[in-house]
């Protein structure tokens, strides 16, 4: 495990190559980032991007997604896959968010985690990006590339989550979850492009892939199930 301030150069290194990196999913509003990031489980965000539009014109807040049926939702989210689960999840959401908070997306972890089909990557993703609150996602790309660079060890996303958390200063968090994001898409992919990375000179994999000790982690490998996120 690297240090803290090992963590922060690396961050800082990653930043500076990807300046301009933050969630790739469109969004007016809490509500709207929430519901699309529901249905970014197990699709792309350019994908999601091409059905939220429709979907925001029809239902452009909680009370009226609340108001629907799921079969109602399936045909405008059907391309993001599992789309029985996400309507359920969609309207569920919608419900809760009615009837429980007056409609407004609430700006604590606990209670947007208690709302159906929000897990804990999802309430960072809003909480970080539409409510101001520090939060660190962790996804797929978090695990793979936090795990290569030896700045977090271990597959569970939550207990990544804690030590990148206890590594950063909470005022980068969000940004930080973003940089390492875009970073596994374009550069330490399944199969990364290594003498493209800004921080390879600091990078455990790649130091044991110059070494010729190639190094493999549990994520490398790992798929992710949805839509619970």
């Amino acid at each position: 495990m690297k240090s803290s301030s090992a963590t922060r150069r690396i961050i800082a290194a990653l930043s500076a190559q990807h300046p301009n990196a933050t969630t790739e999913l469109h969004y007016g509003n809490a509500f709207e980032l929430l519901v699309a990031t529901i249905l970014s489980a197990q699709s792309t965000d350019a994908r999601v991007n091409t059905v939220t539009p429709a979907l925001f014109e029809r239902y452009p807040d909680a009370r009226a997604l609340a108001a629907a049926r799921p079969a109602e939702l399936e045909p405008l989210i059907l391309s993001t896959g599992f789309f029985r689960q996400k309507s359920k999840a969609l309207v569920g959401m919608a419900q809760a968010l009615v009837e429980v908070h007056h409609g407004q997306v609430p700006a604590q972890m606990d209670l947007l985690t208690a709302l159906p089909g929000v897990g804990r990557k999802t309430a960072n993703v809003v909480l970080g990006h539409a409510l101001g609150v520090p939060g660190l996602p962790v996804d797929r790309h978090v695990l793979r590339v936090a795990g290569r660079l030896g700045i977090a060890a271990g597959d569970d996303p939550v207990n990544v989550e804690s030590q990148l958390c206890a590594a950063l200063p909470k005022e980068i968090w969000t940004r930080a979850s973003d940089t390492l994001i875009l970073h596994g898409r374009r550069i330490c992919r399944p199969k990364p492009l290594c003498e493209r990375c800004a921080a390879r000179k600091l990078c455990e994999y790649y130091r044991a892939v110059t070494s010729g000790r190639p190094k493999s982690t549990p994520h490398d490998a790992r798929r992710v199930r949805a839509p619970r996120r």
